[in-house]
């Protein structure tokens, strides 16, 4: 009861916020971490989310939970898995929130066999632009804006509470690392393993995977189990993502697998030297997380130190690339040689994916504003780094070569990151018709920013 009684205390406190702001004047969630790689505005004031970043309840017998919006998958987390439960698919990273992950989308090893997170997603109280909270389902007088609330970007409004579904979760993740020679054979075992949900005899409850090149590739397929018989630390001096090389066989606890990215966010604490021996022995291990290198990001991006190292030894301007991007999987092999061959960058990360297709309910339904096809796997490839800006190149260039190429495949890219459509492609590719009705009803007088505007014009 306490923790409802403080919800509605705190949702009280976001809508007096919201009022306050002056009207034309940008809307922003006052929050300290951001998981996002698009540069923005600065908005005057922001709302007041403060209390809002906490778990209202979990049911261990309906297997569900209800969040609050900015509550980040770690406490999430950290309050599912006492009870043996764990949210259907978790972002890689400790400080996404559920609203986060649901507006702008996320995905993890176990979206082979759930999706999305949005698609666990229940019903959802939504601060609309018109100041109101409104409470959007599957069906119901707020079915359009329940559809068309993932990907929007806070575009459309921003998530209070989430109840989301739960699933079982075992003590441990046992692994196995399968090394593909072949990207061709590579996507034939994701094909495989997303119809049967199994590998050589063996229950398959997540997989995803790294590409080092073309000819060098891992599956990594876990299965919940009771007991192991040792379970493997990357949290100290030895680093997750070498171990794929290393260990045809491995073993997390439920809680290390979930977080097994984040703590060299990937592969990407190597840019701050945090894997040099000498330098990870002297890293304090509760700084090697994510939010701490983006951190450090976002001071370079605002003082550009080391782009000026750059210019002072001669070497050339860098483009950033930072996507993640959807590609189908009898596609994936074509996309990732032409990836190795044009961009150049590795490791990438592997993901399949499917959209849920929930027990008894039909087929998966679709998501307006990333129209994944139902029924069609997909592969995430996740790149992220930087690549020098050729003589007679601009900043942007590979980025936008890259979108074509998606396009071309019949993909999608996440929007989390730059993006550089012009206005009628991206209205194409993201349901800008859809879009357009449903911010005419709960935000007529347009205070948020548009979806275009947000992840392209950056505003």
């Amino acid at each position: 009861m306490h923790a409802l009684r403080d919800h509605d205390l705190a949702v009280a406190q976001l809508r007096r916020s919201y009022a306050a702001v002056p009207r034309g004047q940008p809307v922003r969630l006052a929050k300290r971490t951001s998981n996002l790689f698009r540069p923005r505005s600065a908005a005057a004031s922001g709302l007041d989310v403060s209390g809002l970043g906490g778990v209202i309840g979990v049911d261990p017998v309906a297997r569900t939970a209800d969040v609050q919006g900015m509550c980040t998958y770690e406490r999430l987390v950290a309050a599912t898995l006492p009870h043996g439960l764990m949210p259907l698919v978790v972002p890689q990273l400790r400080t996404i929130t559920l609203g986060g992950a649901v507006t702008g989308l996320g995905i993890e090893s176990t979206s082979f066999r759930n999706g999305l997170p949005h698609e666990s997603v229940t019903e959802l109280d939504v601060l609309t632009g018109a100041g109101e909270v409104v409470t959007a389902r599957p069906d119901g007088p707020h079915a359009e804006l329940y559809a068309a609330f993932p990907n929007s970007l806070g575009s459309l409004g921003y998530a209070t509470r989430l109840r989301i579904e739960l699933q079982p979760v075992r003590r441990y993740v046992a692994l196995r690392n399968l090394r593909f020679t072949d990207l061709t054979a590579l996507t034939e075992a994701i094909s495989e393993i997303s119809a049967t949900r199994r590998w050589a005899g063996e229950r398959v409850d997540a997989m995803d995977g790294v590409m080092f090149s073309p000819g060098e590739a891992y599956l990594v397929l876990g299965g919940f189990a009771d007991d192991v018989p040792v379970a493997s630390d990357y949290t100290g001096q030895r680093i997750y993502y070498r171990s794929l090389r290393q260990r045809p066989h491995d073993a997390l606890t439920a809680h290390d697998y979930l977080w097994r990215w984040d703590t060299d966010w990937f592969w990407c604490s190597a840019a701050f030297g945090a894997q040099h021996p000498v330098v990870r022995r002297l890293w304090p291990a509760r700084w090697r997380r994510s939010d701490v290198y983006h951190r450090i990001v976002r001071l370079e991006h605002r003082h550009r130190v080391a782009a000026r190292v750059d210019r002072w030894r001669g070497q050339p301007a860098r483009e950033r690339v930072v996507q993640d991007v959807e590609i189908p999987l009898a596609g994936a092999a074509e996309f990732l040689h032409w990836f190795a061959t044009r961009v150049g960058m590795t490791p990438v990360w592997l993901c399949p994916l499917r959209l849920r297709e929930p027990a008894g309910q039909g087929s998966a339904r679709s998501w307006p504003l990333y129209p994944l096809r139902p029924g069609q796997d997909y592969v995430n490839i996740g790149f992220w780094g930087s690549v020098p800006i050729a003589d007679g190149a601009a900043d942007g260039d590979v980025n936008r070569v890259i979108e074509r190429a998606v396009s071309e495949a019949g993909g999608h890219k996440s929007l989390y990151s730059d993006a550089y459509y012009d206005r009628d492609s991206f209205d194409r590719l993201y349901g800008g018709g859809t879009w357009r009705a449903v911010r005419d009803r709960y935000d007529p007088e347009h205070r948020l920013t548009g979806l275009y505007e947000k992840a392209v014009a950056r505003a």
